[in-house]
């Protein structure tokens, strides 16, 4: 895990080192979703039905909830618990508040 630092992006200013193995894991996921994404598109342009476009969609939203499973497991095990051992404040009520996000 690499310290915070400023990144420019739109969501944080910190950072994180993944494992090779993670990383992989984590963007071949995106990669299928985003080809269901693709697929669903191309669906709409050749006027597929309805029921079957809405089925790849729940399957996309599956793929999203499992996505969000495993990196929310992975923060769990690295993120927090190095915060937690570090005594940084706050770590568990940003843990709370991300899961309320993720639950609506």
């Amino acid at each position: 895990m690499s310290e915070h630092e400023t990144c420019g992006c739109c969501c944080s200013e910190r950072t994180k080192q993944r494992s090779e193995k993670e990383y992989k894991d984590l963007i071949h996921r995106l990669s299928r979703i985003e080809g269901q994404v693709r697929g669903i598109k191309g669906m709409i342009e050749n006027d597929a039905y309805c029921v079957d476009i809405l089925t790849q969609v729940a399957a996309v939203n599956a793929a999203l909830n499992s996505f969000n499973k495993v990196l929310l497991a992975n923060h769990i095990e690295t993120c927090v618990v190095e915060d937690i051992r570090a005594g940084k404040e706050g770590v568990v009520e940003e843990l709370v508040n991300t899961m309320q996000k993720l639950m609506r």
